[in-house]
């Protein structure tokens, strides 16, 4: 009789030990998957933090453009024309945005954004995601000392109004701004009619990455390719030349005129 007892008494400690033990290798298991899972958020915070500070690095490394001061012929050949108007486009020309409705965007999964907007449409909030083409603030800080700057946009007013007041920056160089509302549909398509912005064609310059946009006055428009996410572009810096020598001109479409070919490109 006691032989048995002893014999349940093994087997009652050994399912007990058994049962221990798989408790403690359960335990065990969920805490390495734990501290798994911590190290795996912890890693994409690092990749993502890297990412950010690489993405700044390019957008706001040193630029070599030498703003010289002018010659006494330059500074007479300047005071004898109209200050010119840059008018630029928002979306894929300084910047591009995509909203959390979006199935598919143009932008590599985990790229962060420059800032976030949240805005009310319709009623409802929508979160926009928004890039800056690289060099874009130094191209605006730059060009800004050259041109009146307009910003003209097919896109929202609610939208194109918080862009434009991110990339301003407090500098109150993006004072005047034309939305969706100010241009007109033609072809499907909205146009931009500069005369709206200024009766003097022979001082306005546009630059958009859309020939329909500018398709009443191809003769006073720069092309430009369409920007999604290029961390290596240099657009904005190639085109500080052309719109630096613009300025001293008394007509700008006797220039721009001659470039219409390239309008076609993109």
């Amino acid at each position: 009789m006691s032989s048995h007892l002893g014999r349940e008494a093994k087997a009652s400690a050994a399912l007990v030990m058994k049962t221990y033990l798989l408790l403690s290798l359960r335990t065990l298991i969920s805490a390495v998957a734990k501290l798994y899972a911590l190290l795996l958020k912890a890693w994409s915070f690092v990749l993502y933090v890297l990412r950010r500070q690489i993405r700044t690095i390019i957008q706001y490394q040193t630029v070599r453009y030498d703003l010289l001061p002018l010659s006494p012929t330059s500074r007479v050949r300047l005071s004898q024309v109209r200050r010119k108007i840059l008018v630029l486009d928002l979306d894929e020309t300084l910047i591009h945005s995509h909203h959390d409705g979006m199935s598919r965007t143009m932008v590599r999964p985990g790229t962060p954004p420059d800032f976030i907007l949240k805005v009310i449409i319709d009623r409802h909030p929508v979160r926009f995601f928004v890039h800056k083409r690289p060099h874009v603030d130094f191209f605006l800080e730059v060009v800004s000392q050259w041109y009146e700057l307009v910003v003209f946009t097919a896109s929202m007013e609610i939208y194109g109004s918080a862009v434009a007041e991110k990339l301003d920056n407090n500098r109150s160089i993006l004072q005047r701004r034309y939305y969706r509302q100010h241009c007109t549909v033609e072809l499907g398509s909205y146009t931009k009619n500069l005369m709206a912005v200024h009766g003097d064609l022979a001082s306005i310059v546009i630059l958009d990455n859309s020939p329909s946009a500018y398709r009443g006055h191809p003769d006073n428009a720069i092309p430009i390719k369409s920007w999604f996410s290029d961390p290596s572009d240099t657009a904005l810096l190639n085109l500080l030349p052309m719109l630096d020598a613009l300025r001293f001109t008394a007509d700008v479409r006797s220039v721009l005129s001659r470039n219409l070919h390239q309008h076609r490109l993109w």
